[in-house]
C-alpha cells in the first residue's frame, strides 16, 4: 500500500490586486450585504420577542454575538465590553431556560441586553473593513477549533 503524501496544494488567487482592494473597502460600502444581515438579525430578534423563535433564529443571534465578541477581541468596541458580555449572558440564559420550557422565552432585561448587543453589532459593521471581518471570522473559527467557547446544552423538543 502506498504512503499518502503530506503535500496539499494551496489555493491560488487569480486577482490579488482586486482582493487587496476589496479587503480595504469598508463593510458599510456593501449596502446589500449589510442590509440583508441587519434584516436577518432583526427577524430573529422579533421572533424571539414574539415567543416563536426557532433554533435557527437562536443560531442567528448566537452568530451575531460571536462576531461581536471576535471584533471586541480585535479592538473594535472595546469600551462596550459590558454590552457584549450582557448580551452573551442573555442568550445563554434563554437557551438554558429553553431546556426545561421547550421554548425560547426572554425576560425584559434579556430583551434589552440583546437590543443593545444588536446595536453594538450594527455600529461595528459600520466601521470595520472586509479584512477586519475576515480576521474576526478566523478568530471565531480558531476559538471553535481550540474548544475555547461555551458549550450549549442539547435542546430536545424545541422547534427547529
Amino acid at each position: 500500500m502506498r504512503k499518502r503524501s503530506k503535500y496539499r496544494p494551496k489555493g491560488v488567487r487569480l486577482d490579488t490586486i482586486g482582493y487587496v482592494m476589496e479587503s480595504l473597502k469598508p463593510v458599510a460600502k456593501h449596502e446589500s450585504y449589510l442590509l440583508d444581515l441587519k434584516i436577518k438579525n432583526s427577524e430573529a430578534m422579533v421572533a424571539l420577542m414574539r415567543g416563536s423563535a426557532t433554533k435557527s433564529d437562536m443560531d442567528t443571534l448566537i452568530a451575531m454575538s460571536n462576531i461581536v465578541e471576535a471584533l471586541y477581541q480585535l479592538g473594535f468596541g472595546v469600551e462596550y465590553k459590558d454590552v457584549a458580555i450582557d448580551g452573551r449572558e442573555a442568550i445563554l440564559n434563554i437557551i438554558h431556560r429553553a431546556v426545561t420550557t421547550k421554548r425560547f422565552v426572554p425576560t425584559a432585561e434579556q430583551i434589552k441586553a440583546l437590543q443593545d448587543l444588536m446595536e453594538l453589532h450594527d455600529a461595528q459593521m459600520d466601521v470595520i473593513t472586509i479584512k477586519d471581518m475576515e480576521r474576526a471570522l478566523a478568530f471565531a473559527n480558531t476559538q471553535f477549533v481550540n474548544k475555547r467557547m461555551t458549550v450549549l446544552p442539547k435542546l430536545e423538543g424545541v422547534p427547529t
